[in-house]
């Protein structure tokens, strides 16, 4: 959630700024080691509706999807990691829509849009009802890459005939 290159031509605003701080406390708030991880705003799909912050990392590969209230963006419930001994699966569509599983049954279907608009939460504004376009150009692409290397790595323990996990 920063400012790159392919965003020059967008510049950030301050209420882009306001609005990414407001989304790394939510994130940083549940995550003790928060630090290590990438973020981006992801909204579900297929009418599973949430907003998330979805915190990725390749090192150890793990995926941390923390729920946001709607209205505020603050922590709706505690984030769950997703790492290699609790993965059940993952899937990319043709839209770009991404959908993870837990061997628990939790399942997450989300997409992260390079550009999105979201309501600035009264908590971080003092004019209520303003609309910011949150621009995550680099962090969306970067996503679609770590995506696009976990699908691998688990196609590899596939072919390998190894579980998840077993190295």
């Amino acid at each position: 959630m920063g400012k790159t290159d392919s965003d020059v031509s967008a510049p950030e605003t301050t209420e882009d700024s306001t609005l990414k701080a407001h989304l790394h406390r939510a994130f940083d708030q549940q995550i003790p080691n928060f630090g290590s991880y990438n973020l981006v705003y992801a909204t579900g799909r297929a009418g599973e509706g949430g907003k998330y912050i979805v915190g990725y990392r390749r090192e150890p590969m793990e995926i941390l999807v923390a729920p946001l209230h709607a209205g505020t963006l603050a922590a709706l419930e505690p984030a769950v990691a997703i790492n290699l001994t609790n993965l059940s699966h993952l899937a990319e569509d043709r839209a770009g829509g991404h959908e993870v599983g837990t061997s628990t049954g939790r399942v997450y279907r989300f997409e992260v849009a390079p550009e999105t608009t979201v309501d600035l939460p009264p908590a971080a504004t003092s004019a209520p009802g303003t609309r910011v376009r949150l621009r995550q150009h680099h962090d969306a692409e970067d996503f679609s890459a770590f995506f696009d290397e976990f699908l691998t790595l688990l196609d590899g323990f596939g072919e390998s005939g190894n579980l998840v996990g077993d190295q």
